[in-house]
C-alpha cells in the first residue's frame, strides 16, 4: 500500500523559516522525489526535486537560495528546507514521488501560510 506522509506545515512570520518532509512507502524503485505547490487561484507548480541516484537537483526560479531540498535513500524520505519566507510562498506544498517507469504519487498536501 502506498503512503505519502508530509510533515512540517504551519504558520511563520515573513522572514522565518519551515522544514517539510515526506515519507514515502509502498513505491517501488523511487527514481525522483520532490515538492510542488499551488496556492489559492493559481496552477500547481514545481518548487524543487532531487533525483534518488546522483542526487541532483532542480529549483524554481523563485526559491533559489532560499530553499534546499535532499533526501534520506534509507528513509525513503525528501525534506524541503525553507528560509527567507515571504508571504509569496504560502500554499499548500505537495510531496511528489516518481518512480523508475515514471508513475507519481502524490501526498495530501501541507499548508504553509507567511504572515506579512
Amino acid at each position: 500500500q502506498v503512503q505519502l506522509v508530509e510533515s512540517g506545515g504551519g504558520l511563520v512570520q515573513a522572514g522565518g523559516s519551515l522544514r517539510l518532509s515526506c515519507a514515502a512507502a509502498g513505491i517501488p524503485v523511487i527514481n525522483a522525489m520532490g515538492w510542488y505547490r499551488q496556492a489559492p487561484g493559481k496552477q500547481r507548480e514545481l518548487v524543487a526535486d532531487i533525483t534518488s541516484g546522483s542526487g541532483s537537483t532542480n529549483y524554481a526560479d523563485s526559491v533559489k537560495g532560499r530553499f534546499t531540498i535532499s533526501r534520506d535513500n534509507s528513509k525513503n524520505t525528501v525534506y524541503l528546507q525553507m528560509n527567507s519566507l515571504k508571504p509569496e510562498d504560502t500554499a499548500v506544498y505537495y510531496c511528489n514521488i516518481r518512480n523508475r517507469w515514471n508513475m507519481s504519487y502524490w501526498g495530501k498536501g501541507t499548508l504553509v501560510t507567511i504572515s506579512s
